[in-house]
C-alpha cells in the first residue's frame, strides 16, 4: 500500500466535516480518501483545506489563509478544479472556488475527468465503494423527497390533470438557466473503470446547468451545448429507455444537473434496487395500470429500472390467483443485509409466480405478441411491424416457417383453436416486402470498431441487425453465392420463396450491413487476419449445413444423397429431375421438406419412412399432413438395415421394424424386430436423419472447444466460446432447430460483442434472463368466452407438376385480421409494486395502448443541504416509533396464537 498522504487525508476529514482521528474521523481506507489519493497531491491538499462549502473565495483570500504566494495559490486552487475537487466559477471577472457535498458533488466531478479515470481506475472504486458504505445508512431513514437524489418523471407521463408542481418538470430546469454543458455519465464511467459496466449510453448522456456547466466547460469535463441540444439528449435518453435524476441538495426547485439514468449502472438508484430503499431517490409519482387497456406485453416491465412492473395474468380463475402484496420494507422493520437484494444487476425477474401470456413464454425470442395483436387489431399495423423487429429482423420469413410453438400454447386453445398468431404476424409484415411500407430502423449511434459475422444464416444475419443499429461497422462472409443459409438453401421455395428473403436481407443493407459472399473463412481469409484488418469481435453463425449419413454398408452408391444436399441441388439446379420410385429416411421436418420436394421433380412416387410413430413423429402436425395431401406415403415405426446395390447403383432399402426408439430416461435407444423386415425399392434413397458440422478450418489454432455432439461450447447466456472475442450463435450452437431460435441466439449475440468490445462492461450485469412463466390454463374459467372459429388463410393446391415450387399459403385479409385479433383472451398483464416504483415515467412511453400512467401519490420537495438534518432526525425518529409498533403488533399475535 503506498504512504498515507496526511494532507490528502485531511482534507477528505474536512470535505467530509469530520476530525481528524476522531472516532468518526476518515482513515486512509475510507473511499473518500482513496478517490483523492491519485490525483490531490499534499500541496494541493494544504490549500484545498482552506476551502468552504458553499461559499465562494478567490486565490486572495484563500491565499492569506495557506500563506501562499497568490500566483502559487491559484495554480494550485486550479489543480484541485481541474481533479474535481472543487468548483470554480468566474464572478465580477475573478475565479472564485468552493467545494460541495462528496455526493452529489465531489465524486462525480472526479470521476469525470475521464483521462484521470483512465490512469486511476481506482477511483471507479472509490466512487462505487462509498455508495455501499453509506447505503446501509439511509435505508428508511430519508423522507421522501429528501434523498441526496430525485427521481424527475419523463414530463409526457405528466402532462395533463396530473401535472401539479414545476419542480417535477424537466422542462423548468432548463427554462430557467441559460448555460448548459453535456458529460459522460459519471456512474457507468466508474462501474465500467472497475469491470462493472452495464452496456447502457454513457456518452453525452449528464447535463450541467448553470454554474456546474460553466465549471465543466472551463476544465474540459464537458462541452458546452445549447437548450435545444439540452432537450434533444433529453429525447435521446428517454429513447435509450433511460431516466431522469437530479442533485436534491441544492434547495427545492433547484438543481445543477440532469442525470439520465439506468438501474443498473446508476449508484443512486443502487438505493432503491440493493438496498430496498426507493425513498431515498423516488418522485411523487407511482405508476398505476388500468387491466382494461393492458394487454400483457412486457414493454413497460422490459424498461423499468427497479424491476418494479411485472408480468402477471388477468382471467378469471377457478382457484383465485392474487399478486403478491408487500408486506416488508424499511419504513417499519429493522433492515439488514439480509434484506438486500445484492445481485439485483443479475436477478430481474419479467414474471410472478401467477404466470402470464403463454404465447410470449413460448416464443424463443419472447416477442411482445400480446401487443402487436392489439395493434393489428387497430389497424396499427406499421406500429406492430417495429414492435416485432425490435426482436425478430425476419416477421416475413417467420411468419411462413414458424413452427408456432406460441400458438402451440395459446390460453384460447383451450377453449377452441388457438389464435392465428403466425398468420396475423405474415400479414403485418406483408409490408416488408414492398420498398415503400417496410419498416427500416434508426442507427442509434456510431461505434466504429469493426464486427465480423461468420455465416450468413438467420442467426448471423440477426446478429448483423442489431450491432448495425447500435452503430458497428458489420460484415457478413458467406461462404455460399447466396445469403440466407438454411432459409435460401434448405427452404423449399413453396414454403419460403425466396424473394421474401432477401426483401428482409434488403433491409440489414440498407442499414450499412456489408456482405462478402463466396469467401470461407478459414480457407479463403483466416480470424488472424481479420484481426490484423482491425475487427474487434467474430460472431460464428455457420449453422449445420451438412447431412448426417447412416453409417450403413453401401451408402455411398449412385443415387443415395443426403437430403439436405439434395435440398441444396433443388435450389441450385431449378430444371432438376429425378426418376423412378424415392424413399426419403427420416421423419422430421427436413425430411418432410425432401418428400415434398421430390415429389415436385417429375418422380413416378415418393415413400417416407421414419422409426417413430405416427404420434411420436418430430413433424410438425400440419406438415405431416401437408405431405399426406400431397400424397406421399408415411410409413411409420420402421428403420434401414441395409441397402441393395447392384453396379454400384442403389436398387432399394431393406426396412426392419422398430419397437422401440426411446429408453425410459429419453435417450435415444432404438430396438428393432429383426424377423419382421421388408424390403422396399427404390431409384433414389434421399437421407434426412440430422444434420452435422463442417467447421474446416475456421476455428483452427483457437481455444474454441466443442461439445460431443460436434457443437461449440460457449458460455449458454453470453454465447462467448473459450476464445474470447468469438461468440457463436444457431445451430453451431444449440444443435438443427428452428428459425426462430437461431433469431434469439443471433440478438444475444449482438448485446454480448456490444458490450465486450467497449471497455469495462459486463456481459451479463444489467442484461434480461428473458426469465418468463405461462399461466395455469386448466385454472381459467372459460364458460364466459364466445366460441369463434379461427380465420384460415386462403391455400392454392394445384398439381404438383404445375404448382411446382409456387408458395402454396396465402395471406390473411384485413377483414379476417380483424375478426381473428379480437379472437385474443389478452390474458397477460402489468402489476405494479408501487413501492418499488420511484415514478420515472418511462414505463408510460413504451406502452402503445395508455394502459398505465403515473398518479401523484407523494408531496414532497427538497431542501437544501444545510437545512436536510432535521428532516432526517425526523424521520429516524418516526421510523423507530414504527418499528417498534410493528414488533409490539407481531408479539401481541404471537402470544394469541
Amino acid at each position: 500500500m503506498a504512504e498515507t498522504k496526511w494532507k490528502v487525508l485531511e482534507l477528505a476529514n474536512k470535505i467530509s466535516n469530520k476530525k481528524m482521528g476522531s472516532k468518526s474521523g476518515i482513515t486512509a481506507e475510507d473511499p473518500r480518501y482513496r478517490i483523492l489519493e491519485p490525483v490531490v497531491t499534499d500541496e494541493m491538499a494544504e490549500v484545498g483545506l482552506h476551502l468552504q462549502f458553499r461559499v465562494h473565495q478567490n486565490a486572495e483570500q484563500i491565499a492569506k489563509k495557506c500563506q501562499k504566494s497568490v500566483e502559487e495559490t491559484a495554480a494550485l486552487l486550479w489543480d484541485l478544479a481541474m481533479a474535481g475537487v472543487c468548483f470554480v466559477n468566474e464572478e465580477n471577472g475573478v475565479d472564485v472556488y468552493w467545494h460541495d457535498t462528496w455526493v452529489p458533488g465531489v465524486m462525480e466531478m472526479i470521476a469525470n475527468n475521464l483521462p484521470n479515470v483512465q490512469a486511476h481506475p481506482e477511483i471507479g472504486g472509490a466512487f462505487n465503494d462509498y455508495g455501499l458504505q453509506g447505503g446501509p445508512r439511509t435505508v428508511g431513514n430519508f423522507p421522501v423527497g429528501k434523498g441526496l437524489m430525485r427521481v424527475i418523471p419523463i414530463e409526457s407521463a405528466i402532462d395533463g390533470s396530473s401535472r401539479k408542481a414545476s419542480y417535477e418538470e424537466i422542462s423548468k430546469y432548463l427554462n430557467e438557466n441559460t448555460i448548459f454543458s453535456v458529460s459522460d455519465c459519471a456512474c457507468r464511467t466508474s462501474r465500467e473503470a472497475i469491470g462493472e459496466g452495464c452496456g447502457h449510453l454513457k456518452e453525452d448522456m449528464c447535463i450541467q446547468l448553470g454554474h456546474a456547466a460553466e465549471y465543466y466547460i472551463r476544465t474540459g469535463r464537458g462541452k458546452q451545448i445549447t437548450r435545444e441540444e439540452a432537450y434533444e439528449i433529453i429525447h435521446r435518453a428517454e429513447e435509450n429507455g433511460l431516466m431522469h435524476q437530479i442533485p436534491n441538495l441544492d434547495g427545492s426547485g433547484k438543481t445543477h444537473a440532469i442525470c439520465n439514468c439506468c438501474g443498473c449502472g446508476c449508484f443512486s438508484l443502487r438505493s432503491a434496487n440493493m438496498f430496498i430503499n426507493p425513498d431515498m431517490v423516488r418522485s411523487n409519482y407511482v405508476a398505476q395500470v388500468n387491466p382494461e387497456h393492458c394487454v400483457g406485453c412486457g414493454e413497460c416491465v422490459d424498461n423499468c429500472p427497479t424491476n418494479a412492473l411485472k408480468l402477471g395474468q388477468n382471467l378469471c380463475t377457478i382457484t383465485p390467483v392474487l399478486p403478491p402484496i408487500r408486506t416488508e420494507t424499511p419504513r417499519d422493520m429493522e433492515w439488514g443485509p439480509d434484506k438486500y437484494n445484492h445481485n439485483y444487476r443479475d436477478n430481474r425477474v419479467e414474471t410472478l409466480d401467477m404466470g402470464t401470456s403463454p404465447c410470449k413464454t413460448n416464443c424463443p425470442a419472447h416477442i411482445a405478441i400480446p401487443a402487436y395483436i392489439k395493434l393489428a387489431s387497430q389497424g396499427r399495423y406499421q406500429e406492430a411491424l417495429k414492435l416485432i423487429k425490435k426482436v425478430n429482423p425476419f416477421p416475413a420469413v417467420c411468419g411462413r416457417i414458424c413452427p408456432r410453438l406460441c400458438e402451440q400454447e395459446c390460453t384460447r386453445g383451450n377453449l377452441d383453436e388457438a389464435v392465428a398468431i403466425d398468420d396475423v404476424k405474415k400479414f403485418i409484415a406483408e409490408q416488408d416486402l414492398h420498398q415503400e411500407h417496410r419498416y427500416i430502423p434508426e442507427v442509434k449511434h456510431d461505434y466504429h470498431q469493426k464486427i465480423a459475422i461468420i455465416g450468413g444464416g438467420p442467426a448471423g444475419l440477426t446478429a448483423a441487425y442489431f450491432l448495425a443499429i447500435e452503430g458497428y461497422k458489420v460484415t457478413v462472409f458467406e461462404k455460399n453465392k447466396n445469403l440466407g443459409g438454411m432459409l435460401t438453401y434448405g427452404i423449399p421455395g413453396f414454403r419460403l420463396q425466396k424473394d421474401v428473403i432477401q426483401a428482409e436481407i434488403d433491409i440489414l443493407k440498407s442499414i450499412g450491413v456489408d456482405f462478402l459472399t463466396g469467401i470461407t473463412v478459414g480457407k479463403d481469409i483466416t480470424i488472424p487476419q481479420l484481426r490484423s484488418q482491425g475487427y474487434k469481435a467474430f460472431f460464428v453463425a455457420i449453422g449445420a449445413q451438412n447431412g448426417r449419413r447412416l453409417g450403413l454398408v453401401n451408402e455411398d452408391a449412385e443415387g443415395i444423397q443426403t437430403g439436405v444436399d439434395f435440398l441444396r441441388r433443388v435450389h441450385d439446379e431449378p430444371s432438376m429431375s429425378l426418376k423412378g420410385k424415392v424413399v426419403v429416411i427420416g421423419g422430421g421436418n427436413v425430411a418432410i421438406d425432401v418428400a415434398r420436394s421430390a415429389s415436385r421433380v417429375q418422380v413416378d412416387q415418393v415413400s417416407m419412412f421414419c422409426l417413430e410413430s405416427r404420434d411420436t413423429m418430430p413433424a410438425l402436425e400440419e406438415e405431416i399432413e401437408e405431405a399426406l395431401f400431397e400424397h406421399i406415403e408415411i410409413q411409420n415405426s420402421w428403420g434401414p438395415k441395409e441397402f441393395v446395390v447392384e453396379n454400384n447403383k442403389v436398387r432399394g432399402v431393406v426396412f426392419r421394424k422398430c419397437i422401440q426408439v426411446f429408453d425410459e430416461s429419453k435417450r435415444f435407444n432404438p430396438k428393432y424386430d429383426e424377423n419382421d423386415t421388408i424390403f422396399v425399392e427404390a431409384d433414389h434413397v434421399l437421407i434426412a436423419v440430422g444434420q452435422s458440422f463442417d467447421y474446416g478450418t475456421l476455428l483452427e489454432g483457437t481455444q474454441v472447444e466443442f461439445q460431443r455432439n460436434g457443437t461449440m461450447k460457449v458460455d449458454s447466456f453470453t454465447l462467448q466460446s473459450k476464445e474470447p472475442d468469438i461468440f457463436a450463435g444457431g445451430d453451431i450452437v444449440s444443435g438443427p432447430k428452428f428459425a426462430i431460435d437461431a433469431i434469439a441466439l443471433g440478438k444475444e449475440g449482438a448485446i454480448s460483442i456490444h458490450r465486450f468490445v467497449n471497455k469495462g462492461i459486463s456481459l451479463t450485469y444489467g442484461r434480461s434472463r428473458h426469465v418468463y412463466k405461462a399461466l395455469d390454463k386448466q385454472n381459467v374459467k372459460y364458460e364466459s368466452y364466445d366460441h369463434i372459429p379461427r380465420e384460415r388463410a386462403s391455400v392454392h393446391h394445384t398439381k404438383l407438376q404445375d404448382q411446382g415450387f409456387v408458395e402454396s399459403a396465402g395471406v390473411l385479409t384485413e377483414e379476417q385480421v380483424r375478426k381473428e385479433t379480437a379472437r385474443c383472451l389478452q390474458c397477460g398483464v402489468t402489476v405494479v409494486d408501487e413501492f418499488m416504483c420511484v415514478g420515472c415515467g418511462q414505463c408510460t412511453t413504451k406502452c402503445k395502448f395508455d394502459a398505465i400512467q403515473l398518479v401523484k401519490k407523494y408531496d414532497a420537495e427538497g431542501v437544501s443541504f444545510e437545512h436536510l438534518k432535521p428532516h432526517v432526525l425526523k424521520q429516524m425518529i418516526k421510523r423507530k416509533f414504527k418499528i417498534a409498533m410493528r414488533k409490539a403488533k407481531e408479539h401481541f399475535h404471537f402470544k394469541k396464537g
